[in-house]
């Protein structure tokens, strides 16, 4: 399987895509050379790790008959003072509520 995204230019720091029938606008804000029309590329990138992860943890819950009340994922992205602005590390915190949870079940679903 491969997955493949398309993204055009439209505009200083925008691009666009189209994803499963959505469309998608990436910027950046005024202060760093953008219109500020959408959401930045690194920030949507953690919200990927973070949307990725917290399904397959509940899909692996959901089959060990775990359920919990609340469940969030956090994650942190440290980006380096310099250019290129990458992330130098990047943390996961996994929030769980409910009552007699077994953490076992939890920490190998995580």
């Amino acid at each position: 399987m491969k997955h493949v995204i398309d993204m055009s230019w439209t505009d200083k720091m925008a691009f666009e895509t189209e994803m499963d029938g959505h469309k998608m606008i990436v910027d950046t804000s005024v202060d760093s050379g953008g219109s500020d029309l959408g959401s930045s590329p690194k920030r949507l990138m953690l919200t990927a790790l973070a949307g990725c992860t917290g399904m397959d943890v509940i899909m692996i819950l959901n089959k060990m008959k775990v359920f919990p009340e609340a469940f969030n994922v956090i994650v942190e992205g440290d980006v380096a003072e310099s250019h290129p602005k990458k992330y130098t590390g990047i943390k996961i915190i996994y929030q769980f509520k409910g009552d007699n949870l077994p953490m076992e079940k939890l920490q190998r679903a995580v």
